[in-house]
């Protein structure tokens, strides 16, 4: 049999700034590239809904195709499975003598769970691990990862203080000799959706999948448009695609590597303008940092209800209070906008997320794990540190000092949508509604009702809960568990 290496890919679907692919490049034997769809991503979770929903699945499938095509240009040839890994692994090596497996560390569960059974099909293979999803090397920060801090601020001072250096982004490797695959061995297709088992898209995707789709939007924003200048002034905007800068996707995905971002702000730094918001969008990439730094720490403890905390929360169980929510239909405008944005495109703003996940935990009171998973089904920027991360601090069991931390999303809408053009673009039924209307049309009477043809209950639902009581009732509920 014909003796080779294999880069492995699972969410690193790029190849710039990749040590795996770099260290193959330079080994003695021929390369081949393998990425796996393992359909336990994409079966139904507990809840009842599937684990990758459509637009994430299609995201994937778009950056395995672009992958593909950027590999084949390098002289490597990316097979492509759809199975499980280990038994994927296993075929393989019927078919080649594998001596070495290349691949970026996962530090999930579930990832390790799959890569142990897949070592164990190759036990004569040696396998050569790298980081290589954030900014900083672990080996590189100025604590151990038992002393993490246990707040943002205190991790991102201890950072700066040191002055701990980004290690340059590599580029990817000129000569690499690709293996020629036996004629028994074929690339492989990727599957579609309804072979993953899942329903077609309704419109075009709203972001297309692909490390170089990722390059053409960094310096469409950054330098074609102009955008980061403005960056910290504009990133809570919710409807306009250029008030963030949207990478998002393909950083988590691996499309792209933060380390490139971080050296096209120290580029654009140079040439145009060093100000707040490129900090800004430096540091947001730092929060990145620590949430994947909070996974490693605490490592499953992510997904317990209690979350990072010593104490029992209680969680309510009401199934239609869960679907209302899913489906954008609480009766409160912003929540219902971006849960109707999400379902139709994969995606929704930063701010967004706050708040429908503070609605969620701190008015529902549901179990802060449903909306982690439901986010993890339906995002195309699903990051298993970010996502659960996000949903403990909002959830008030994570990385926050403050005890009870809720938002109030009428509120919000009014500072962060003041004319309602979010609400009225997300929500048509509410379009020929004014200000202040728009934000709270539970406070119309039956003449405005009549007036702007907008029936409670008919052509909008009535509120699932009262907003201010349901915070109370949730507070007293939230800070009696905790001193308990």
């Amino acid at each position: 049999m014909t003796s080779c290496s294999i880069v492995w890919f699972r969410k690193d679907l790029r190849v710039h700034d990749h040590q795996p692919l770099v260290r193959a490049a330079k080994s003695a034997g021929p390369v081949v590239a393998v990425y796996i769809f393992d359909p336990k991503e994409y079966e139904q979770t507990e809840y009842g809904f599937p684990k990758t929903d459509k637009h994430r699945a299609q995201f994937i499938r778009e950056s395995v195709e672009d992958l593909r095509a950027n590999l084949e240009a390098l002289g490597v040839t990316l097979l492509v499975r759809h199975g499980d890994p280990a038994a994927v692994f296993h075929h393989l090596s019927q078919k080649l003598s594998i001596e070495e497996v290349y691949v970026h560390e996962e530090i999930g569960s579930e990832e390790r769970e799959v890569e142990g059974r897949v070592r164990k099909q190759l036990p004569d293979a040696s396998f050569t691990v790298d980081h290589g999803h954030n900014l900083y090397y672990p080996s590189d920060l100025p604590f151990d990862i038992h002393d993490l801090p246990d707040t943002f601020s205190q991790f991102r001072k201890r950072i700066e203080k040191a002055g701990t250096m980004v290690r340059p982004a590599l580029a990817p490797p000129t000569r690499i000799t690709g293996l020629v695959l036996p004629d028994d061995l074929e690339e492989g297709d990727i599957p579609s959706l309804s072979e993953l088992g899942l329903g077609e898209l309704e419109r075009e995707p709203r972001y297309k999948g692909g490390s170089s789709q990722a390059k053409e939007r960094l310096i469409d924003y950054m330098f074609t448009k102009d955008r980061l200048k403005v960056y910290k002034e504009t990133r809570n905007g919710m409807l306009k695609e250029d008030d963030s800068s949207k990478f998002s996707p393909w950083l988590a995905n691996g499309c792209l590597s933060p380390k490139v971002v971080y050296e096209q702000i120290r580029t654009y730094e140079d040439k145009h303008v060093k100000n707040e918001s490129t900090y800004m969008l430096y540091f947001e990439l730092l929060w990145r940092d620590y949430f994947h730094l909070v996974h490693r720490k605490y490592g499953d403890r992510l997904f317990y209800p209690s979350g990072l905390r010593d104490v029992t929360v209680p969680w309510n169980e009401n199934e239609a209070h869960m679907e209302a929510w899913m489906k954008g239909e609480t009766g409160y405008p912003l929540v219902d906008a971006a849960m109707r944005e999400l379902s139709a495109t994969g995606f929704m703003s930063n701010r967004a997320r706050q708040n429908v996940a503070s609605f969620f935990t701190k008015n529902l009171g549901l179990d802060w794990r449903i909306g982690a998973a439901w986010f993890e089904s339906q995002l195309v920027d699903y990051d298993v540190a970010s996502n659960y991360g996000n949903w403990l601090y909002i959830a008030g069991v994570g990385n926050d000092a403050v005890q009870f931390r809720a938002f109030n999303v009428e509120k919000q809408a009014k500072d962060y949508d003041p004319d309602g053009s979010y609400l009225r673009y997300w929500l048509p039924e509410l379009r020929e509604l004014p200000t202040p209307w728009i934000f709270s049309p539970r406070e119309m009477g039956m003449v405005e009702q009549e007036q702007y043809e907008v029936v409670l209950g008919e052509d909008y639902p009535l509120p699932v809960v009262d907003l201010y009581e349901s915070m109370q009732r949730r507070k007293a509920e939230f800070l009696g568990a905790v001193k308990g």
